[in-house]
Formats: structure tokens, C-alpha cells, sequence
């Protein structure tokens, strides 16, 4: 009641996290590379779909690298830990920037 969520809601979170989990937990990394996640996400999000012919792409997508390159540098991170870490951060200033 203090929250506002029933009892329910809180059970289907809870089943679709486990569920979120056991997906992750099952995935790996030669299966992630197979699936167009531009594609699969579109559906939800059609901004992805339609961005490419909007956006400067280079001009992003340098400076994009050059922070992928800096955290791999600065923190001896692999290419795919350097990405994880620049996408986990962005996710947090995202939900910082929700919250305002």
C-alpha cells in the first residue's frame, strides 16, 4: 500500500526478472553476435530503426572510440569490458537523468 503496487505486480516483476536472469544466464557470446539487437529492440524503440539516416554517425561514433580506447588504456579493460563499462555508465546517467 505505501508504494502503491499490488501484490501481484511485485510477483510478475519478480517472474519476469527470474525469468531475465535464466535468459542471460543461458545466453552466450556466440548466440548475442547471431541476434540484429538494433532490429529485435526496434520493435519497442522504432527510434532505432530510423536514427541511422538522421544522426552523424562518424562524428559519434569517433568520439564513442576514443572513450572505449581511453578506458582501455587508463584501466588495461579488454575491447569488450571497455564497452560494458561505457554502456553501464551510460545506463546510469540515463536513469539519473529520469529521475530529475
Amino acid at each position: 500500500m505505501l508504494y502503491r503496487v499490488s501484490l501481484d505486480d511485485l510477483i510478475d516483476f519478480d517472474i519476469d526478472m527470474k525469468e531475465i536472469e535464466q535468459a542471460i544466464e543461458k545466453s552466450s557470446v556466440e548466440k548475442d553476435e547471431q541476434v540484429d539487437w538494433t532490429k529485435a529492440w526496434g520493435k519497442k524503440y522504432p527510434i532505432l530503426l530510423k536514427y541511422q539516416s538522421e544522426v552523424n554517425i562518424p562524428n559519434y561514433g569517433m568520439r564513442l572510440r576514443e572513450m572505449l580506447d581511453e578506458l582501455k588504456a587508463e584501466y588495461g579493460y579488454s575491447e569488450l569490458d571497455a564497452f560494458l563499462v561505457l554502456k553501464d555508465i551510460l545506463a546510469q546517467e540515463w536513469k539519473k537523468r529520469k529521475e530529475k
